[in-house]
């Protein structure tokens, strides 16, 4: 078994360690890591089940508790420990976090009450719609537009690579206003899947099966009381979201090398080369060095990160895309050596290392590909310094 000790580091306490074995002991009870016939069917179920667990009250926090947050630290833990049992349970986890998080920061109280509980109780599947087949890391880009008329925005436009799309009860949509050029002209509005102007116009295939879709929007009203914060204020919504779960992106990360590793150590123990274990040439004994010195790296920047934010940082930006960055291009390479050590069985569909080499991949695009999150990084680095100005 790979090491678990991490929980014992001085950036968790003693309520996330037990909830950290507290999950374990229902992932063992209640999740499969095998791909699922009906997908759509399979994260509905997911959904439910998390729900039941009481898990997603840590994704959709109730705003009527009092000192009710995200608890970034909470959500990393959540995160990794679903994704070394289970990806798709880890992106339903995930999702639910993500579509609702803009409501829970930025949302009327009303618009709190009408979808928070339901996301908690698993009864509405939550979305986050923001790419577009144009702008993806550059939201200055967006071209979908909400138009003010009367007490209703005119939402026209498209939205591509939307996770949970087609299956989404509502979703959270970005929109040009106006108010300003670029990303001072956006704003969000939290959008029911059935509206009227809404429409799934097709379901994107990827290597790793999870419901995407892209959406269309055509003269699709929303009243303005579904906005999220002021108009102009899209950008700092989207941000603002994004600072809290992109952390935890380098979290799923850690929860597949993890798993990884488990199966590379099981692997190369059981394994018989030229009479004698795997284990015993040195080349694989490189190779699992190399995966826990990677592991541990990825996990020391995660949870700082997310210790961090949790603790209200001035600056938080940096560590959280140095966690997201370095967690998943790590956990590529870690994956890639387990999917190595099996040979010919590790390409085999359906093997857990084929499984982890599949959903690996788009961690280090979504929210931020690993190329932007170095930009994050360097711009940060230069302005600090005394002589940035020249």
């Amino acid at each position: 078994m790979a090491d678990r000790t991490f929980p014992d580091w001085p950036f968790l306490e003693e309520r996330h360690r037990e909830l950290a074995a507290k999950l374990e002991r229902w992932c063992e009870r209640n999740l499969s890591d095998a791909h699922p016939r009906n997908l759509d069917a399979a994260c509905r179920g997911l959904v439910r089940a998390l729900a039941r667990g009481g898990w997603l009250e840590h994704a959709a926090p109730d705003p009527r508790k009092r000192g009710a947050r995200h608890g970034v630290r909470t959500l990393c833990l959540i995160r990794e420990t679903l994704a070394r049992h289970s990806g798709l349970a880890d992106f339903s986890f995930a999702m639910q976090g993500l579509g609702s998080g803009a409501i829970a920061l930025f949302g009327s109280p009303q618009l709190k009450k009408n979808y928070l509980t339901a996301v908690r109780k698993g009864r509405k599947i939550a979305a986050f719609a923001l790419s577009e087949p144009e702008a993806g890391s550059d939201v200055a880009a967006l071209a979908t537009t909400a138009t003010k008329d009367g007490a209703h925005y005119v939402l026209n436009g498209g939205k591509t690579w939307i996770s949970n799309g087609g299956i989404a009860d509502f979703y959270v949509v970005f929109a040009r206003t106006g108010e300003a050029p670029g990303a001072k002209g956006l704003s969000a509005f939290v959008v029911d899947a059935d509206t009227a102007g809404l429409r799934v116009v097709a379901r994107i295939k990827t290597v790793a099966p999870h419901p995407l879709a892209t959406l269309e929007f055509k003269s699709c009203r929303v009243a303005a009381t579904q906005r999220l914060g002021r108009g102009g204020e899209g950008f700092k919504v989207a941000m603002a979201t994004l600072d809290i779960f992109r952390s935890t992106v380098g979290a799923a990360a850690l929860g597949f090398s993890r798993r990884a590793l488990e199966e590379a150590l099981h692997r190369a123990t059981t394994r018989k080369l030229f009479g004698a274990p795997l284990s015993a040439m040195q080349v694989t004994q490189a190779k699992l060095a190399d995966m826990a010195v990677a592991i541990d790296a990825s996990a020391l920047l995660v949870y700082r990160a997310a210790w961090a934010k949790d603790r209200g940082a001035a600056r938080v930006t940096r560590e959280a895309a140095m966690a997201k960055l370095f967690a998943t291009e790590s956990a590529q390479h870690t994956i890639d050596s387990a999917v190595q050590l099996f040979g010919a069985l590790g390409v085999v569909s359906g093997m857990p290392v084929e499984l982890l080499y599949r959903e690996i991949r788009a961690l280090r695009i979504y929210e931020g590909a690993s190329e932007v999150q170095q930009q994050i990084i360097a711009r940060q680095l230069l302005a600090e310094r005394p002589d940035a100005g020249g």
